[in-house]
């Protein structure tokens, strides 16, 4: 008679464990990203001050179509690279987070 609500509470506990794991995993991950962001926000700020100064002290056309095409490269190139590694955090704060509840459907389906 008390086995089936010795499985539950085990169930109950083994859930609450997936959980706490999961929110630790969730909140290690968006850490990294918003280090991540905070990193970029950074460096692009610094690369737009470089670049406008550089365009400031630009002496003919020539030169300052040659700082902005410069700018606008690296910015992209930037962008670019800043993509694939957000999207690689993001991918991994989903996985991380969602790991701990794997096989738990399977474990209650049984109890």
């Amino acid at each position: 008679m008390l086995q089936p609500f010795a499985n539950l509470q085990k169930l109950g506990q083994e859930n609450m464990e997936a959980a706490l794991k999961a929110a630790g995993a969730f909140s290690s991950n968006a850490q990294a990203i918003v280090n991540e962001t905070a990193e970029f926000a950074r460096k692009s700020f610094e690369h737009n001050s470089d670049a406008l100064e550089k365009l400031a002290g630009a002496q003919s056309l020539e030169k300052a179509v040659e700082v902005q095409s410069a700018y606008v490269k690296g910015a992209y190139e930037s962008f670019i690279g800043q993509s694939g590694k957000l999207g690689a955090l993001y991918t991994a704060l989903a996985t991380d987070t969602f790991k701990p509840f794997e096989g738990l459907l399977s474990k209650a389906m049984k109890a």
